[in-house]
C-alpha cells in the first residue's frame, strides 16, 4: 500500500519526471513487445525494424534499471526494485537479483573503481586454449564474446559457487520463462530466434561502448561482493580526472537520448542522484560546454576498431592524450557492465 503522503506527492521522485519517464517506460516495454511481434512476421521488411526496435528497447530498459539503482525514478524503494526486476527480465539480465546489481554498482561509485565478482581474463587464461582463441576470433569479428561470457557466468555461478546457492531457483525460473518466450517465437517463425540473437548482440555492443571508455579506473576482483578494496587516495579529483563523458553526439545532443544520456558520465558521477533527463543541464552547470573529459564516440572509433582484440586481456585501460587522436591510446575495458559484474 502506498501511504497517503506518497499519494499526495505522486510516485515519482521528481514530479517533473512524469512525462520523460512515462515516455521512456512506454518505449522500453510496449514498444519492445512490438519489436518481438515484428520479429515473428514473415516479411523481412518487418523483421529488420523489429530487430532494431528489440535491441534498442533493451538498451533503454537497461538504463532505466540503472536509474532504479540510483533511486532517481520512484520515491518508493519497493517500487524501484519491482520495476527494475521486470525490466531485467526483458533485458535478459534477471539471472542476478536487482539487489545484487544495485549493490555492486553503488560500489563502483563509492570505491571509484571497477569492482567485479568475476575475473574473465583469469578464467580464459586458465581455461582450454580453444576457448581463448574462440573469444579472440569472435571479438575480432565484432561479436561481443566477452560480454556474452560475463552474462553466462551470472547464470552458471550459482550452481558451482555455494555463496550464491540461494540464487539457483531464480536462475531456473528466469531461464524457464525466457525459454518459454523463445519457444513461442519459434512456433511462429524459427528465423525469429536468429533475429533475436542479433538484436541481443547489438544490445550488448551498445552497453559495451557506453561502459568501455567511461573510466580509466583501476580494476579489482573480489570473491565476496562486500569485500573491501584499497582506497589508494581515490578522491573526488581522481574521479573527475578518470571519468569521461562519451557522448553519442556533441553536435546533435538529442542523439544522446539513445542511451538515456548515460554519456554524460562525469556529471552522473558528480551527482549520481540526478535523473537522466537533467544530466545535460547539470553537465553544463558543472563543467561547461568544452570540458576536456568530453570524449565523444567519433573520437573513439579508431581505438574501438584497432584494439578490439588487444582489449580482451589488458590490465591497464590506457590513457587519453591531448589534441587530434587523443583517444588512440585509450584501449578501454571489457566486463564492466553493471548488469554482469555481480
Amino acid at each position: 500500500m502506498i501511504d497517503s503522503a506518497m499519494k499526495k506527492k505522486g510516485i515519482w521522485r521528481d514530479p517533473e519526471g512524469l512525462w520523460p519517464n512515462a515516455i521512456a517506460f512506454i518505449y522500453a516495454v510496449p514498444v519492445h513487445l512490438l519489436g518481438l511481434w515484428l520479429l515473428v512476421q514473415p516479411s523481412p521488411l518487418l523483421v529488420i525494424p523489429g530487430l532494431l526496435l528489440t535491441a534498442h528497447t533493451m538498451v533503454i530498459g537497461a538504463y532505466l534499471v540503472h536509474e532504479c539503482g540510483h533511486m532517481t525514478l520512484f520515491r518508493s524503494k519497493k517500487i524501484n526494485a519491482r520495476v527494475a526486476e521486470i525490466l531485467l527480465w526483458f533485458t535478459g539480465g534477471a539471472y542476478a537479483s536487482f539487489e545484487r546489481i544495485q549493490h555492486m554498482h553503488v560500489r563502483h561509485h563509492r570505491d571509484r573503481a571497477d569492482v567485479s565478482c568475476f575475473d574473465y581474463q583469469a578464467f580464459l587464461h586458465n581455461g582450454p586454449g580453444w576457448l581463448k582463441r574462440l573469444v579472440v576470433a569472435l571479438e575480432w569479428a565484432y561479436i561481443p564474446a566477452v560480454e556474452l561470457l560475463m552474462h553466462a557466468q551470472v547464470m552458471i555461478r550459482p550452481f558451482i559457487d555455494e555463496q550464491y546457492h540461494a540464487e539457483r531457483t531464480r536462475v531456473i525460473l528466469v531461464l524457464v520463462t525466457r525459454l518459454a518466450l523463445f519457444y513461442t517465437m519459434f512456433q511462429f517463425s524459427p528465423w525469429s530466434l536468429l533475429a533475436y540473437a542479433l538484436a541481443y548482440m547489438l544490445f550488448l555492443q551498445a552497453l559495451f561502448l557506453a561502459d568501455a571508455f567511461a573510466h580509466t579506473y583501476k580494476a579489482y576482483f573480489v570473491d565476496d561482493p562486500r569485500e573491501p578494496v584499497p582506497a589508494e587516495g581515490r578522491d573526488r579529483a581522481y574521479d573527475v580526472d578518470h571519468t569521461y563523458s562519451n557522448l553519442i553526439s556533441t553536435r546533435w545532443p538529442l542523439l544522446n537520448l539513445l542511451n538515456l544520456n548515460f554519456g554524460y558520465h562525469t556529471a552522473h558521477h558528480e551527482r549520481s542522484g540526478v535523473p537522466w533527463y537533467r544530466l545535460p543541464e547539470l553537465h553544463v552547470e558543472l563543467f561547461g560546454e568544452q570540458h576536456p573529459q568530453i570524449l565523444p564516440y567519433r573520437e573513439l572509433l579508431k581505438t574501438i576498431h584497432l584494439n578490439r582484440t588487444r582489449r580482451i586481456f589488458v590490465h591497464d585501460y590506457g590513457d587519453v592524450g591531448r589534441g587530434p587522436g587523443r583517444a588512440d591510446g585509450f584501449v578501454g575495458a571489457h566486463g564492466v557492465s553493471f548488469l554482469s559484474i555481480v
